[in-house]
């Protein structure tokens, strides 16, 4: 066990995973190593995101590898397009490309939070072609509400790397998102009020999806930040349980975003998760 604050501390679970505790009881697991559960075919697995994520009261309110999507996984962040001069490849369904945990960077307190900074790579078979920082910053619940700061950074190594959301007609998903897990009672509302159907390319500040769980109800909320580029994002919103914000999205003027060589992509997003009395 290593303390990170007072009340906020991590312990090393097998399969290179790290919890984070607040007051002793768990808050989030970050997934370094590749997970892959009995029963799931090999090409499934993946590393680098964050799952379980629990409300300050317990309740886990996200899935791994359901079997209607086996490549959701909990809070992640992947395209399902990635452009290279040498090819394309779907960093969403694991397709020619994966990603690959190298190291700490750092696993300190900050502003009385547990802070967890991981560095990643993008690989083509032995090749990385984008450097990735995640960063993962949990405070202390306040009362029945936890906040989630998550910021992360890529930059193309050699060579330009084009990120795209799907090409599927109306739709763009592809970037920061959630998968949640079994529920009843699903209520989707974004920045903008209720939203009562499945929705694509909509922009919304912030979207959220409220639900019962096992006889109690919480709610977990995504919130990009206004200075990323393209805020606000286009969503993809799914009434069987997800919630991602598209970047960079798809409309009439943009359809991409590259990255460049030294010129590194910062995004950050803050993850609310709350048990709702």
């Amino acid at each position: 066990m290593l303390p990170a604050t007072a009340q906020m501390e991590w312990r090393e679970l097998p399969g290179g995973r790290v919890e984070v505790l607040d007051a002793g009881r768990p808050a989030l697991v970050y997934n370094a190593g590749p997970q892959l559960p009995a029963g799931v075919p090999e090409h499934r697995r993946r590393c680098c995101y964050i799952f379980p994520v629990f409300t300050p009261g317990g309740v886990s309110v996200l899935d791994d590898f359901p079997k209607d999507h086996y490549h959701h996984h909990g809070l992640f962040w992947a395209w399902p397009v990635v452009e290279t001069p040498s090819g394309r490849f779907d960093l969403w369904m694991y397709r020619g490309i994966e990603h690959r945990f190298e190291g700490w960077i750092r696993r300190d307190p900050r502003e009385g939070a547990a802070q967890l900074v991981a560095e990643n790579g993008w690989y083509v078979k032995d090749a990385r072609i984008v450097r990735e920082v995640a960063e993962i910053l949990v405070h202390p619940a306040k009362g029945d509400e936890r906040r989630i700061d998550v910021t992360l950074e890529w930059e193309a190594l050699k060579e330009p790397v084009t990120l795209r959301g799907s090409q599927e007609e109306g739709k763009s998903y592809g970037g920061f998102s959630a998968r949640f897990a079994p529920r009843e009672g699903t209520v989707i509302r974004s920045s903008e009020g209720p939203v009562t159907r499945d929705e694509d390319l909509v922009r919304h500040r912030w979207a959220e999806l409220e639900a019962v769980y096992g006889g109690r109800r919480a709610v977990l909320r995504i919130t990009p930040h206004e200075s990323n580029p393209g805020a606000p994002y286009q969503w993809c919103l799914r009434e069987y349980g997800f919630v991602g914000a598209s970047f960079p999205g798809r409309t009439a003027e943009s359809n991409g975003y590259t990255l460049q060589p030294g010129v590194p992509l910062r995004l950050r997003f803050t993850v609310t998760v709350a048990d709702v009395r």
